[in-house]
């Protein structure tokens, strides 16, 4: 068996590991990564998840706004297949791109790529396993950045071939007519967006008896009507049961229903990836989903072992595995200041407008309030009313609402909800005044430009 010793050792090719690896490599110290498939450099951002969802989603939007130029529904359906089928190309070659530029990045920055499935044999060893071949590596410092994988329930007929998890629904061999979608969280709204743009005919079964359970229902509300204006069908309260292959099809079986589809795409999240990588044997503690369990510095159960991005159980979205790459660096080689503790991030569903959140929803931040002795000022309106906002009407996209929270008296942002043009730029905006204690009345008297999203902060807060 052939050895290594490494002063630094990743598992995953992930946005937090890749970029220690990158930054240690350059300070000289010898560095790896491991990754268990080629198709993968990079992480799962790059190559299933952020960016190949959302160049899908730019191509379906286009299209969509294009409208179709045939006359006859057969033509119509022909245009959709070929929109698709290009935007799948389009896809496909900007992944490969981005995956062989993460490779070469790696190795320019003096670190080492092995190729194969990683196991620990002890609290500081990992075996490395590619064919007939077998590596021990020795580390001093080891990141698990090993990602997530799709949450699958063991439901009669879900291994058949039409139905599909978030990755494989990128690669359909052939246009859907008909898409019928498990889960209406974030995950099944954008592919619902997605195909309905592309003229597939969506059906949403919801398992929740609430649509967007964790946000206001009047965002919820406008979001769904939205949704249901493209032609999605959300059917809330529908769990599905048992997947039964027909010929060319699937029907999806739920409470009393069926429905019957071209393919099936469950979308109920995804869990850590972190089963076979023998972490009962370095001692390495997880959660009962599988999580590895970290302190605020990301610190394991080993000293000298820490876990990043989706693997520790934390939120799922590179800009947090981005984080957690500066606290770990900050932690083992800086001055040990830096944490998770009170990080406060932004997230965004990219629905047609995006739906973008931050802080605490009307119910919480009413308590937190009254907690204070303190009233709640809540500041809303729908996008098409504010008459010093042009730009959403410019791009043809006035739909959506506007959302703050505010403490009356102390003038804190307490929360915001952006559904509307731009909100995943406009939130970072928001995030930033959370951190930095900038009140809601110096956001709204803000300077900004003509026409810009951002003067949705003069029209409810100035």
């Amino acid at each position: 068996m052939n050895t290594l010793e490494l002063d630094v050792l990743i598992l995953g090719f992930g946005k937090a590991g890749k970029t220690i690896a990158m930054k240690r490599g350059q300070a000289g110290d010898r560095a790896a990564i491991v990754e268990q498939s080629p198709v993968m450099y990079g992480g799962t951002c790059i190559n299933i998840g952020c960016l190949p969802t959302k160049t899908l989603l730019t191509d379906a939007h286009r299209h969509h706004l294009g409208g179709s130029q045939a006359q006859q529904g057969k033509q119509v359906q022909q245009e959709h297949a070929a929109a698709f089928a290009q935007a799948q190309e389009h896809r496909d070659s900007s992944i490969a791109t981005l995956n062989a530029a993460n490779k070469k990045m790696a190795l320019g920055n003096h670190v080492m790529v092995i190729d194969g499935r990683a196991r620990f044999t002890g609290p500081h060893t990992v075996e490395v396993t590619g064919g007939d071949e077998t590596l021990r590596i020795t580390a001093e410092t080891i990141i698990i950045n090993t990602g997530a994988v799709p949450v699958l329930p063991p439901l009669p007929g879900i291994e058949g071939e039409r139905v599909v998890d978030s990755t494989a629904v990128q690669h359909l061999p052939q246009y859907p007519e008909h898409l019928v979608i498990v889960g209406g969280g974030p995950i099944g709204l954008e592919f619902a967006t997605m195909f309905a743009q592309f003229g597939t005919r969506v059906t949403v079964l919801d398992g929740a008896g609430t649509f967007l359970p964790r946000f206001d229902r009047d965002i919820a509300e406008a979001v769904r009507a939205d949704l249901e204006s493209l032609g999605i069908t959300i059917m809330s309260g529908a769990r599905a049961q048992e997947f039964r292959a027909g010929e060319q099809s699937v029907s999806v079986i739920y409470g009393e229903g069926e429905v019957e589809a071209d393919y099936a795409l469950v979308a109920l999240g995804r869990r850590p990836a972190t089963s076979d990588l023998g972490l009962e044997v370095a001692w390495i503690t997880t959660t009962e989903r599988g999580a590895i369990e970290v302190d605020e510095y990301l610190r394991t159960s080993v000293p000298g072992v820490y876990a990043a991005g989706d693997a520790n159980g934390g939120p799922q979205f590179t800009y947090i595995s981005y984080d957690d790459h500066r606290v770990i660096l900050n932690h083992r080689w800086g001055d040990g200041t830096r944490s998770t503790e009170g990080r406060i991030y932004p997230t965004t569903t990219f629905l047609e407008p995006p739906l973008s959140q931050i802080g605490l929803g009307e119910e919480e931040a009413r308590k937190e309030c009254e907690s204070r002795g303190h009233a709640l000022s809540v500041k809303a309106q729908d996008i098409k009313d504010m008459a010093i906002v042009p730009r959403p009407k410019i791009l043809g996209q006035p739909q959506g609402r506007a959302k703050f929270l505010i403490d009356a008296q102390t003038d804190e942002i307490l929360g915001a909800t952006l559904y509307c043009v731009d909100s995943q730029e406009l939130i970072n905006a928001v995030a930033l005044a959370m951190r930095h204690g900038i009140s809601a009345t110096e956001l709204g008297e803000g300077i900004y430009t003509h026409p810009s999203s951002s003067e949705v902060f003069n029209a409810l807060l100035g």
